[in-house]
């Protein structure tokens, strides 16, 4: 069975404390864009602003920095150099020992995800099938609009205190009274990088707005789901020549979530 090429990749939340990171595999034929959006995945990053992919490299003893972004039928105001295109192009093209990447997202809150190739192996179909993967990491990751790594810094004080004006505010901001930067559930990440970045795609590339059932993956409602109460069995009538007797059914009810920097952008 012939093999392809996988390329495994270290990932790290820039400029943050504690340290939020994974590793990954992902088939080595994908876009630059396909990456952009397994990165979202992996540290929370829900579609909801541009992002920008950059590749560093060092050519003639110089750094030269390439940028790629999802094509725009809006011209560049300042007339700058257009970026690459992230849709066309794949990172078996462009990659080699070491490549670096940087993902900017939300160039408000200006989030920069560093991403390095560590490994670079040999897998069959049956394994590549089963790509994305993370295989390991730790921390949450961000929340949307919380104003950056500051306001980031500035949500996690306020949840470890759970108490004062800010935790108040911020609680019912996210809708919830508990908050765990150093939350991580692996096997939910992987359940994850199976469905976002195909929701991802439709957004960015073909302009789809989500589906309430592409919002709610988004949003992990598939955690708050119940399971369906159960009918209760009826009895059955027992008789007999002389008498019959029938059981009253029972009835019940069922009651109705300092570290490796990366190089700036």
């Amino acid at each position: 069975m012939a093999s392809k090429k996988v390329y495994e990749f270290y990932t790290e939340l820039g400029e943050f404390e504690p340290l939020i990171w994974r590793r990954i595999q992902v088939p080595s034929d994908i876009t630059v864009a396909q990456l952009g959006y397994i990165v979202m995945t992996l540290f929370e990053m829900k579609a909801s602003h541009l992002f920008a992919v950059f590749r560093l490299e060092v050519e003639d003893g110089q750094r030269v920095e390439y940028r790629y972004e999802i094509p725009s039928k809006y011209e560049d105001p300042f007339g700058g150099e257009p970026p690459l295109d992230a849709t066309k192009v794949k990172l078996d093209s462009i990659c080699r020992a070491e490549t670096i990447f940087n993902v900017n997202y939300d160039f408000g809150d200006d989030w920069c995800v560093f991403i390095q190739l560590e490994k670079i192996i040999e897998k069959d179909d049956a394994f590549i099938k089963e790509l994305p993967m993370a295989t390991e990491g730790s921390g949450f990751g961000i929340v949307e609009d919380c104003g950056g790594v500051p306001g980031l810094w500035d949500l996690v004080e306020a949840f470890n205190k759970k108490r004062g004006s800010l935790y108040k505010e911020l609680s019912e901001w996210m809708g919830t009274k508990n908050f765990d930067i150093n939350a991580f559930d692996l096997k939910d990440m992987n359940f994850r990088l199976h469905k976002l970045p195909a929701i991802f795609k439709g957004i960015y590339e073909k302009g789809q707005y989500p589906s309430q059932a592409s919002i709610g993956l988004i949003e992990r409602d598939y955690l708050d789901k119940k399971p369906e109460p159960t009918k209760p069995k009826t009895a059955v009538a027992k008789t007999t020549k002389q008498k019959t007797t029938t059981s009253k059914s029972a009835t019940s009810k069922t009651a109705k979530p300092k570290t490796t920097k990366p190089k700036k952008i």
